[in-house]
């Protein structure tokens, strides 16, 4: 494998960690970078390209793991076998239940049209769909979001507001639409501020995606090869390090500048993608 090939698992990797929990598609950044410039498909094969996909998605995945430890150790009841104590919060607690009903609806529609939106909606047509319809319900969310939230920390979400989003969350099985954008937007509407919204979809993001990407794993375990291995521990390696550094700003950011900076981007990225596509 040439070292160019290895620079475009790099940039590839960059792209994947710095989209993938920001409320703008990664889907749809691939389109942009990968279907239209790089074309990994060309040198790794559509298979192994897509199988690479998945890889540096698990790299986004550790990073929120990482970010996001403490509550983990937390939910899973680690602390308690710990010498040294992880204390999170004591009252009105978020525990693993409040995840669990968060996932449960995107999880039981994706194992059931899984296949279907694999082969009908990975289009550059339909990603550009979902990504403006995705800005336009996060412009609506920003604009309906109350001036004094009722649930300023993850600790004080309901399992009602929970299952919501959960079921808010199913809208991003539309390739483009945006996982962290319609979780989001569907925690600001349940009266969550943008960043307790956003700690959530994280926390609630790792165990969904975690188990999307294990399948795909295993339905592709065949196109892992000797030769695309360097590619895909680069890819890897590079999304984990940006995903790292992307997921930190976009806790400290959202805040103050909301999601209707967000939605612009992508409207705009929805009109370059046309123009240069179509």
């Amino acid at each position: 494998m040439e070292f160019i090939d290895l620079l475009k698992a790099i940039i590839l990797g960059l792209v994947e960690g710095l989209t993938e929990f920001a409320p703008v598609s990664s889907t749809g950044h691939m389109i942009l970078v990968d279907d239209m410039w790089l074309k990994s498909t060309e040198f790794l094969g559509q298979f192994t390209a897509n199988t690479f996909k998945i890889v540096i998605q698990l790299g986004s995945i550790l990073a929120v793991v990482i970010v996001f430890k403490n509550r983990f150790i937390d939910l899973l009841g680690l602390n308690r076998l710990s010498k040294k104590k992880v204390v999170v919060h004591k009252s009105n607690h978020l525990n693993i239940m409040h995840v669990i009903v968060g996932i449960i609806p995107a999880g039981v529609f994706g194992l059931l049209f899984d296949d279907y939106i694999d082969e009908n909606l990975f289009t550059t047509k339909t990603v550009l769909i979902g990504l403006f319809i995705g800005a336009i319900f996060m412009i609506v969310a920003d604009l309906f979001s109350s001036k004094k939230p009722k649930v300023e920390s993850v600790d004080q979400i309901t399992y009602r507001q929970a299952l919501t989003v959960g079921l808010i969350q199913c809208l991003s099985l539309w390739p483009g639409f945006s996982r962290s954008g319609a979780t989001i937007s569907g925690g600001i509407l349940t009266g969550m501020n943008h960043r307790t919204a956003a700690d959530f979809t994280f926390i609630m993001a790792v165990p969904i995606m975690a188990g999307a990407s294990g399948v795909s794993l295993i339905k592709n375990w065949q196109y892992f090869t000797v030769e695309a291995l360097p590619f895909f521990i680069v890819g890897f390696i590079s999304a984990f390090i940006f995903a790292l550094v992307s997921i930190k700003f976009f806790l400290k950011l959202i805040d103050k500048v909301k999601l209707i900076p967000f939605a612009i981007y992508r409207i705009v990225l929805v009109i370059v993608i046309y123009f240069l596509y179509f």
